[in-house]
């Protein structure tokens, strides 16, 4: 008999966050399908749960076909089907961030997200990390909870004051009173964040396009506000 997946070990979702997640994605996209009315090789559930575990875990697609008995390219399928519509689907779950901030001072900084794309677009390495990567902008409350993620990432080279507005959160933190560098208070957030191991020098960088980064960003963020504050 097949072992099953241990779908909470390689998303960091329960059975039951999946089972919503699928849900929710299902109006998005309809039921996943092969060509000409064939049963699919992977159901919405199943596909849906190797999505995240991409982005979760950073897997080759090569690695992912074989953790979910499937090709290479049904895994690309499926991530270049479900990634923009997970975002979509949980964009209700990114909150205002003055319900978590509750009034108090949001504090500001950038992290850089590792690629290992050098040349994809302009402006990619990173002199400060080391690195090539995108920058991406973050506000956290002082006691080191994510209050909002700037929806737009921008290669690492970009310096942090430019990216507070480029990002969109200076958008999002308007009327908020805030203070520039998380320093040490923000370090236990940003560590959360990238638990998302595609955000994370961890996870083995960032593998696919640049183009689909920022679906992917959008994505994970929902996932990450869902998983965090639900």
């Amino acid at each position: 008999m097949e072992e099953p997946l241990r779908y909470e070990a390689i998303t960091g979702l329960t059975r039951g966050q999946l089972a919503e997640l699928s849900a929710r994605v299902a109006p998005v996209i309809g039921d996943v399908a092969a060509p000409g009315g064939r049963p699919a090789a992977i159901g919405l559930f199943r596909s849906v749960a190797m999505v995240v575990a991409l982005m979760r875990k950073n897997l080759t697609q090569d690695v992912a076909g074989a953790f979910f008995r499937v090709s290479q390219p049904t895994v690309s399928r499926r991530w270049d089907l479900l990634r923009p519509a997970i975002g979509e689907a949980f964009a209700v779950w990114v909150p205002d961030p003055r319900e978590i901030l509750g009034g108090g001072t949001a504090l500001v900084d950038g992290t850089v997200a590792p690629t290992w794309d050098w040349t994809a677009i302009p402006g990619l390495y990173s002199g400060k990390a080391g690195y090539p990567g995108m920058n991406i902008q973050l506000a956290a409350t002082l006691e080191g909870r994510i209050a909002a993620i700037g929806p737009v990432p921008l290669p690492a080279a970009r310096h942090d004051a430019h990216a507070y507005a480029a990002s969109g959160l200076k958008d999002l933190l308007a009327g908020a009173d805030t203070a520039a560098d998380l320093g040490y208070t923000g370090v236990d957030g940003i560590a959360h964040l990238k638990t998302w191991r595609m955000l994370s020098e961890e996870g083995g960088r960032y593998r696919p396009p640049i183009g689909k980064y920022s679906s992917m960003l959008r994505a994970v963020t929902g996932l990450f506000f869902f998983t965090t504050y639900e």
